[in-house]
């Protein structure tokens, strides 16, 4: 899998997945609608400083209390490139991998705003150019990582329509 590289979007920790995505703006709303007003309940200017292909950076358990999977929904259509956090709810890590987001569970202590990051999903490194920090965590599996590469489940089900379970 290529190398992630983007800028860093820092959120706090216990972010649930209602906090992603407002409950109040989905009866109705596509999630195109939703995507604009991500995170606005604890950071409201973080999607107009957004650019698609940055990264978020979080705290503690991140995407917890929830499987709105239209929270990992919103995220891709704004570009998110992956998300960094020391601990993700257990529903949404999976979501995230199966809608094809890159997901990295390591310290993110030294990280600031607007950090230039790159992430090496196979080698299990994250480097924070300026300071110059290094971050390891353990590699993605490499069947998480074939997953992350075809974009998610689905697409790569519509890829290996024939794929079996050995």
């Amino acid at each position: 899998m290529q190398k992630i590289k983007g800028r860093a979007h820092l959120l706090p920790e216990e972010i649930n997945t209602d906090l992603h995505c407002s409950a109040k703006y989905m009866p109705g709303k596509d999630t195109a609608y939703v995507a604009q007003h991500a995170f606005e309940q604890i950071a409201p200017q973080f999607v107009s400083g957004f650019k698609p292909g940055d990264v978020i950076v979080a705290g503690r358990n991140f995407g917890i209390n929830s499987s709105r999977e239209q929270a990992v929904h919103a995220m891709r259509l704004l570009g998110v490139a992956a998300v960094v956090a020391p601990a993700f709810g257990r529903q949404f890590f999976r979501n995230a991998i199966n809608n094809g987001l890159p997901v990295v569970e390591c310290d993110i202590s030294g990280i600031d705003q607007d950090d230039a990051l790159e992430i090496d999903l196979t080698a299990g490194v994250m480097n924070v150019l300026d300071p110059g920090l290094q971050r390891v965590f353990p590699p993605l599996p490499a069947a998480i990582q074939t997953l992350l590469a075809a974009g998610g489940l689905i697409p790569f089900l519509q890829r290996y329509p024939d794929w079996k379970v050995a």
